[in-house]
């Protein structure tokens, strides 16, 4: 069983557009994860029908409890967040649960021990059906935290589904940019395909995310999306992923048929009569025929 990573640089350059195309492509044979948690959109394409739903619990956040509370203003003292605020005089102080960073300091030196500490639910995990198979996603609440943590739970749970179901691939629609989701997604994966777009900016992200799968240690391949738009740009991209080493997956044009499957909630590839279709069957088609040979 390969895990297949697609990532990306910067958001926007159609990194999810392309997994949803392959999970068409590798229907039957492939468990789906969408390890963008912070503004997962994956389901926005497979539709999937939730099968399990399952709280996401990480970190902890501090409460006061009202009729334990003498408002004596210690907590107020020490949180240097900033995060516990007395609405007006003589008022029980209340804690902003925004603002708190869940450091635990007012609840160690609370004189009346007025202050809870229970686990917070940051989210929430799904696993789910779509009619090209099994998908696992998530949805991290709003402000929260631990994005890497609850990728890590949503790609583990994919690949036990993969092993119990023999199926031969994990596919995985990343976070953008280099952050800690991005790391939690890509850490001993087989392979990573870079989507990235013939941009000034699209080419300098595209150039850190190299870097980081380069020093992960992750064999990565390199999509041009939307090359057209500037020939020029992509073939500064195409010469970089030359020099460093990387693996030139290809090229998929710009078109209206984009908007078209967007509009009507499907994939690029179920419109084959597309040239944008016939780029990304050439892109998968390259990728399957590498992870092969492996």
């Amino acid at each position: 069983m390969k895990e297949i990573v697609i990532i990306s640089g910067k958001g926007g350059t159609g990194k999810t557009s392309i997994a949803a195309s392959f999970a068409s492509l590798a229907a039957g044979k492939a468990v789906f994860a969408d390890c963008d948690v912070d503004a997962a959109d994956l389901h926005l394409i497979l539709k999937p029908t939730i099968k399990q739903n399952t709280e996401f619990r990480s970190g902890h956040k501090a409460f006061i409890v009202p009729d334990k509370c003498t408002g004596c203003g210690k907590c107020i003292e020490l949180c240097r967040f900033e995060a516990i605020k007395r609405k007006s005089v003589n008022k029980i102080p209340e804690i902003d649960p925004v603002g708190c960073e869940g450091c635990g300091v007012c609840v160690r030196f609370c004189p009346s021990q007025a202050i809870t500490f229970d686990e917070e639910v940051c989210g929430e995990w799904f696993i789910s059906d779509t009619r090209f198979g099994p998908m696992v996603h998530a949805k991290l609440g709003i402000a929260a935290e631990n994005s890497g943590r609850l990728v890590t739970l949503v790609r583990n749970e994919a690949k036990r589904i993969a092993e119990s179901t023999n199926a031969s691939y994990v596919l995985i629609d990343g976070s953008p940019g280099i952050g800690c989701p991005v790391i939690a997604s890509l850490t001993a994966a087989s392979l990573a395909l870079i989507v990235t777009e013939p941009t000034v900016s699209g080419d300098h992200d595209f150039r850190r995310i190299a870097g980081l799968t380069k020093r992960l240690g992750i064999p990565a391949m390199v999509c041009v999306n939307k090359w057209d738009i500037n020939p020029e740009k992509t073939e500064e991209i195409r010469n970089h992923t030359q020099k460093e080493g990387l693996l030139f997956a290809g090229m998929v044009q710009y078109g209206k048929t984009a908007t078209v499957a967007q509009r009507s909630a499907k994939c690029i590839v179920e419109f084959p009569e597309s040239k944008m279709a016939v780029d990304i069957e050439n892109v998968w088609e390259k990728i399957d025929n590498w992870l092969k040979k492996q």
